[in-house]
């Protein structure tokens, strides 16, 4: 798969998309990138460290979040993703649900599009990103409760798949994320790290983005601050559930873990 000018040899490598909030309001980082030196000087760090991709969003997602107008979003991600495209040679993935926000940002050099609601919230968002040709990172979510929970989260990335099928944009430019932290259960959240594999069978690669979450949170009953080292070991269960991308705010550490994880499993006569 080609994002902007780098090429991911999926199946090969877990490779990490590294986290630029540009929002004050962000769970774990609100406030701290919102100024576009200290934002150029975390990418920096973050290219430094091993990230792979940079994904730029300009609204919270957190539980509570506050909704911004298309218009507040488009002028908080625009100047970011310019500078760091003029600044950097790394793809720039643009995290927003919103089609106005997709097209504003693809006009500004984002690389890719991550939609946590998988073309379901915005219908204008399967055209604009048809259109532009770029690759899509397209996350599961819903409001609704679950009956069967793993047959209902496949059932639902298939109709994502359909509806992205439907407007033109290429299978192989599809990433799915299951969705660890939308309309999930802290018991659900745990069900689905433990069974990335089943989502295999959709036929596209898989973005884990656990980082900082409440799943680590409840789990370790840990503050934001303290949850690095779930995080970690989440990024592990994505290199051995067949994850091809890890979404991570530290990615030095979750660099490390991959790096020996996948040393271990390549060794000759080893095999995890």
């Amino acid at each position: 798969m080609k994002i902007g000018n780098k090429v991911f040899e999926l199946g090969k490598h877990t490779y990490i998309m590294g986290i630029l909030n540009v929002t004050p309001d962000s769970f774990s980082d609100g406030g701290k990138y919102n100024q576009l030196d200290r934002a150029l000087e975390h990418v920096e760090k973050m290219l430094v460290e091993g990230a792979d991709i940079i994904d730029i969003g300009g609204e919270s997602t957190r539980p509570g979040y506050t909704v911004l107008s298309d218009n507040e979003e488009i002028e908080r991600v625009v100047p970011v993703i310019e500078a760091v495209k003029k600044n950097f040679d790394i793809p720039i993935s643009l995290d927003t649900y919103k089609s106005t926000v997709a097209r504003a940002g693809i006009a500004a050099g984002a690389d890719m599009i991550n939609d946590i609601w998988g073309l379901k919230h915005d219908d204008a968002m399967a055209a604009v990103i048809a259109e532009s040709g770029l690759p899509c990172c397209l996350g599961h979510n819903r409001t609704k409760p679950y009956e069967s929970f793993m047959e209902e989260v496949v059932a639902d990335l298939e109709e994502t798949l359909r509806m992205a099928d439907r407007a033109g944009i290429a299978k192989e430019k599809i990433i799915l994320d299951p969705g660890v932290g939308f309309g999930k259960s802290h018991e659900n959240n745990l069900e689905i790290i433990n069974r990335l594999g089943e989502l295999e069978k959709l036929g596209c690669p898989l973005l884990l983005g656990t980082s900082r979450k409440s799943v680590i949170g409840l789990a370790l009953e840990l503050p934001v601050e303290e949850r690095l080292v779930g995080t970690v070991v989440t990024t592990v269960l994505a290199v051995l559930g067949g994850c091809s991308f890890v979404r991570v705010h530290d990615v030095k550490d979750n660099q490390h873990a991959i790096r020996m994880v996948e040393a271990v499993r390549n060794s000759s006569g080893l095999k995890l």
